[in-house]
């Protein structure tokens, strides 16, 4: 059934929306019984379905990660990108763990070395990217001369760790707190000797 063009129309004055005018009075009771503006978006909802209209659509809710409130529609974004406990991993180590302690793990894991083939040097994680463009691969002897020099800095050091010889004080202080001890035993032992006799 086809509808004339030019009939006559009214604006709602509940729904805004445009009503063939014969039919504007049933429309409007109908309307304004039934329907109601939602307060946000500004959408005409069934009345008994306004509530969960909000609650499904409007309402803050809660990131099932870290619990901070937001609006619904920037949940994925926020879940994605700034969730302190979503999900990130590790850039050396590949190790998935919360973007909160991201920070804290690569200083830790950025630190570790690798030994390097080609230079035979260990290479620091966080500088490995690096070190492969400049690697020649010739090894690098001042990394080796280093090492020779801290080995003759330990043994330089066990030396003077080593314990000096005794003073004579020290000597003669030693011995005269083994014969207190040696005295002070034999008349121990002599006193339980004499107690055993006489029971």
């Amino acid at each position: 059934m086809a509808v004339a063009s030019d009939q006559a129309t009214t604006i709602c004055s509940h729904c805004d929306r445009a009503i063939p005018s014969t039919n504007i009075d049933l429309h409007y009771a109908h309307c304004s019984r039934n329907l109601e503006r939602c307060k946000v978006c500004g959408e005409m909802v069934p009345r008994k379905f306004a509530e969960e209209h909000f609650l499904s659509t409007h309402a803050p809710v809660s990131c099932s990660l870290c619990s901070e409130t937001m609006e619904r529609e920037i949940l994925a974004m926020h879940k994605g990108e700034n969730c302190p406990q979503r999900i990130v991993t590790c850039e050396y180590c590949e190790f998935p763990l919360p973007a909160i302690d991201l920070f804290e793990h690569q200083e830790v894991c950025g630190n570790r070395t690798e030994f390097c083939h080609l230079c035979s040097r260990y290479i620091r994680l966080r500088e490995r990217n690096d070190h492969e463009s400049r690697c020649n691969g010739v090894p690098d002897n001042t990394a080796e001369s280093s090492r020779s020099t801290r080995a003759a800095e330990r043994e330089h050091d066990a030396q003077r760790r080593q314990p000096r010889e005794f003073s004579r004080k020290r000597f003669l202080f030693t011995i005269a707190i083994t014969g207190i001890a040696v005295l002070l035993g034999s008349l121990f032992l002599q006193r339980k000797t004499e107690n055993n006799q006489v029971h």
